[in-house]
């Protein structure tokens, strides 16, 4: 394109840069403003809104990052919230239950001992014996159904009875000795008495019940069909 200077006598401005037209308008203003403390303080507040605008975009994004995390959280929260309420639970029947079953162990302490030493005893007596008198010895305790309660005073008995072979009388003694439910037992006295026109071997033994071990232990159903 051809261009024609109409004023001769002028040469044609070239046109500037933009940063000379800035720093044209910086020293027009630094030109006005004569006070130091002011522009001071003007540059002190752009600082400030710089660096507040910064920290804002860069808390803004952490917490963006942050966001997912806090909602597993909260979410593993609320599950781990939901197991310890039945765990708490699934507690209190567990303690309820074992409650009830002291109870029960508390009611039903001595009501089989007796069952088991005459069990014992009967099986334990040879022929050509007899009994006449079985009971507790002194005033003894009743023991409990529980192995683990060392404080319990154990149960002494005294069984009394007849033969008419003083060997049954030993055989019964060993034999009795042998039972799992059974122990320390002791002769008290053996003495040759007259019962029916026939002499026989009048005793005494003494004796303590134990809890046999569960391995002795056989159990049966309350209901059972009999053919």
């Amino acid at each position: 394109m051809i261009t024609v200077n109409l004023r001769p006598g002028q040469k044609r401005k070239r046109g500037g840069s933009p940063l000379a037209s800035i720093q044209e308008r910086l020293k027009v203003v630094g030109a006005r403003v004569k006070d130091p403390l002011l522009v001071a303080a003007v540059v002190a507040w752009i600082a400030v809104v710089g660096f507040l605008g910064f920290t804002w975009a860069s808390t803004r994004s952490d917490l963006s990052a942050l966001e997912p995390q806090l909602t597993d959280a909260q979410t593993e929260h609320r599950r781990f919230k939901t197991f310890l309420g039945e765990k708490r639970r699934q507690e209190l029947i567990r303690d309820s239950l074992v409650s009830q079953i002291g109870v029960i162990r508390g009611v039903d302490g001595d009501r089989y001992i007796w069952p088991h030493l005459l069990d014992e005893v009967a099986r334990a007596l040879p022929a050509y014996t007899w009994l006449t008198d079985m009971g507790m010895e002194g005033a003894t305790a009743a023991v409990t159904d529980s192995a683990s309660d060392s404080t319990a005073a154990p149960l002494v008995f005294r069984v009394t009875g007849r033969t008419v072979d003083i060997q049954a009388y030993t055989r019964f003694l060993r034999q009795l000795e042998a039972s799992p439910w059974v122990y320390d037992v002791t002769p008290v006295s053996a003495l040759t008495v007259v019962e029916n026109e026939r002499a026989v071997t009048a005793f005494t033994i003494r004796a303590s019940f134990r809890r046999a071990d569960s391995a002795y232990i056989r159990t049966v159903p309350l209901n059972q069909s009999v053919r």
